[in-house]
């Protein structure tokens, strides 16, 4: 018991986290599996509303480097803390986790969700970027 309590506790933002993942079951639940990304992001963007949740959608992250074409837009940065998003493809790919990746390294960022909604059940994936590596 006292593993599980502090697993929760070193966990980052558990309840903000914990809210965003239990908006996007919500969102799966009421739309199902066959929608598109933008769907499931402008369903999402009306629960984070109601919830009162401070977010930004498709928001421009920094550049990587000098020269670079900015390409690091995520589906949402929630209170400035959380990257998360959004799929709606058969699976995720490594190139999705890369993808995640960069945006956490750009934004600064410490925890991304990744989640794919075309899947029968959802399990949306914690990313996280040590920004001390």
């Amino acid at each position: 018991m006292a593993a599980n309590k502090r697993k929760i506790r070193d966990l980052l933002h558990p309840e903000l986290s914990y809210n965003i993942v239990g908006l996007c079951f919500k969102v799966h639940n009421n739309l199902g599996r066959y929608r598109n990304e933008q769907q499931y992001a402008d369903a999402l963007e009306v629960l984070f509303k109601e919830d009162g949740i401070d977010f930004e959608r498709e928001k421009f992250l920094p550049k990587s480097f000098e020269g670079e074409q900015n390409r690091n837009k995520p589906d949402f940065v929630i209170e400035d803390k959380i990257i998360l998003d959004l799929k709606a493809k058969t699976r995720l790919t490594k190139e999705d986790y890369y993808q995640m990746r960069r945006y956490l390294d750009s934004g600064n960022k410490e925890l991304g969700i990744l989640v794919n909604f075309r899947q029968k059940n959802i399990a949306p994936k914690r990313i996280l970027n040590r920004l001390n590596n």
